[in-house]
Formats: structure tokens, sequence, C-alpha cells
């Protein structure tokens, strides 16, 4: 198609509109234009991933269960770790995606991210991750010194995962799996309150059941195209992932249970705790059943897309919620 400027009336200059391109005339002088290409803030804005937010409120995890959550200076504490956490994740998905251009353009839904479809520049989103990944290590720095750790942590990890661990089998799903339990942990350090051994253990074999779960779904999804698009799964096969994702889930049921227990005390307050077993259990059975059919669906995609887990969810935060804060 012709990117000629239009003809303009003689004596005055030709007008070319960027983005428009000229397909002749119509009846009464018109001209038919082509729509203009998405406008560079909202292809910037989906670049950062914002659904992918949702994995941070595993920050909550660790101050709700130690019923902090309702004091104001633990709240704003909390809340700020969430904004560090988003900042700097999506600063890593734009420079992770600027590096990996030209893989993303041969992956079958990876191409349609934005600079892979070449909606905005490598040196945009170069510029634009960097200035979120040094905000959001301000916004942890203002809140405790320690949380600045954890999150810098994060991001050396993701540094790492991105440059060498995601090639090599077993360590990649481990790296990633440890990015949610990094989240976790961080909102412990934020309120500053002790851990349970039962919460790192459900936070860890937890986290490896979604991981698992999700390189099984590529790996059925992708097909013989697997080994190009992500080197360790040439090395895998879709039996071990299966059976990992169902160790993971073993575990972090059980590890679930023993913690349940531990927190129950005698009266009603204490059964809450035993009943919250109830739904955090169907939320597990529910989530594996989605991997089977969604295969490569992202983790915050199954959660925001099935009404099942969303009310699993959030009668396991009513029922949990209720033995901490009502005991308290």
């Amino acid at each position: 198609m012709s990117k000629s400027p239009i003809a303009a009336p003689s004596g005055e200059a030709s007008i070319h509109q960027p983005g428009l391109h000229a397909r002749g005339s119509e009846p009464g002088g018109e001209r038919a234009v082509a729509p203009e290409r998405p406008s560079r803030v909202r292809a910037l804005v989906r670049a950062a991933r914002p659904r992918q937010w949702t994995k941070n409120v595993l920050v909550l995890a660790a101050p709700g269960a130690a019923g902090v959550l309702l004091q104001p200076e633990s709240a704003l504490a909390v809340a700020l770790a969430f904004v560090a956490f988003c900042l700097v994740a999506s600063g890593t998905y734009l420079l992770n995606d600027a590096r990996d251009l030209e893989s993303d353009r041969s992956h079958p839904t990876k191409r349609h991210r934005p600079i892979a479809a070449g909606e905005i520049s490598v040196r945009l989103a170069v510029v634009t991750g960097v200035v979120l990944l040094l905000g959001g290590l301000a916004v942890a720095a203002a809140v405790r010194l320690e949380l600045l750790a954890v999150v810098a942590t994060y991001l050396v990890l993701t540094t790492a995962y991105t440059l060498k661990l995601r090639h090599v089998a077993v360590i990649d799903i481990a790296t990633v799996a440890s990015f949610f339990i990094i989240r976790a942990v961080a909102g412990g350090v934020a309120v500053d309150v002790p851990f349970s051994r039962w919460f790192l253990i459900v936070a860890s074999f937890g986290s490896l059941f979604m991981v698992a779960g999700k390189r099984a779904g590529e790996y059925a999804e992708l097909g013989e195209d697997r080994a190009s698009t992500r080197s360790t799964l040439a090395v895998y096969s879709l039996n071990y992932l299966r059976e990992v994702r169902v160790i993971a889930a073993a575990v972090t049921l059980l590890a679930y249970c023993l913690w349940a227990f531990e927190q129950a005390g005698p009266g009603d307050v204490g059964l809450l705790f035993e009943l919250s077993i109830l739904p955090f259990v169907i939320f597990i059975l529910r989530w594996a059943l989605l991997l089977e059919a969604d295969r490569e669906r992202a983790p915050e995609d199954l959660v925001l897309g099935d009404r099942g887990l969303q009310g699993a969810a959030l009668a396991w935060a009513v029922v949990y919620g209720l033995g901490v804060y009502a005991g308290g």
C-alpha cells in the first residue's frame, strides 16, 4: 500500500498524517483511511503485564496469618510492598521481552506481545523497565531496608533466571517457584512478623505445584516445537512434570493440614482453622483439574477466569480470617 502524501489543492503543501493511508477517493471527495496503530501508552501498559500483579497479593499472606493487617501502619507497609513488587516485576517483564524479542516472535502466543509485535520499540521498553525497577527498589527501601534486600534478591534471581537458570532443567522450575516464595516472605518482612515453618512449606510446595503444572501445560501445548521455545522442555517428559505436580500438591495439602491443626486450639475459634482445610483442598483440586483442561494458561489467568477457584479462595479467606481475627 502506498504511503504517498495525500494530494493537496494547488498552492498548498501536501499533508501526510501518520498512521493514515489513502485508499483512493470515495464519492463526495472523501477518502477511506486505515485505522491508527494502538497507542504506545496502551502498548506499554500491556507489556508491563498488570494481570500478573495478582501474584503479588501473596505479600498479604504472612501479615494476614499473623493478624496484623487491620493495623494501619502494617496495612500501609504491606500496600507499599505490593507496589514495590508490581513495579519491579513489570520492569523485569519489559527488559526480558526486549531481550527475548526474536524468540518471542517465533512463539505461538508470545509473538503477540507488544515488543515482539513491534508496537513499542526496544529502546522505549528498556528505558521504561529501568525506571520501574529503580522505582520499585526505592519504594521497598522506604518501608524497611530488610524489604529492600528481599526485593533486590528477587531482582537478582529474575536476572539470573533470564540469563542462565531457565536453561537448566529442574533448577528452572525451582527458581520460578522461588519467585512466589519471595513474595510471601516479603509481606512478613515488611511488617516484621515471624514465619511458621508450615507456612514456608505450604508456600514453597504450593508454588512448585503451580509452576510444574504450567510447564506440563506448555509441554503438551507446544508439541514438537517445545525445545525451540523453552530448552528445558527437551529434557523433561510429560510424565515427569505431572509427577512433580502430584508430589508438590500432596506436600502442600499435608503441610497445610498440619499448620491448621497446630493453630487450632480449644473452642469454636480453633475449629475455624480446621474448617479452612476444606476450601483449601477444593482450591488445589480445582486448580489441578483446570491445569489438565486449560494447559498453557498462566496462574493469574486461571484464577481470574474461573469462578470455582475464586469461590474457593474467598471461602478460605473468610473462614481462615475469622479464625485469626476473631481469636485475636
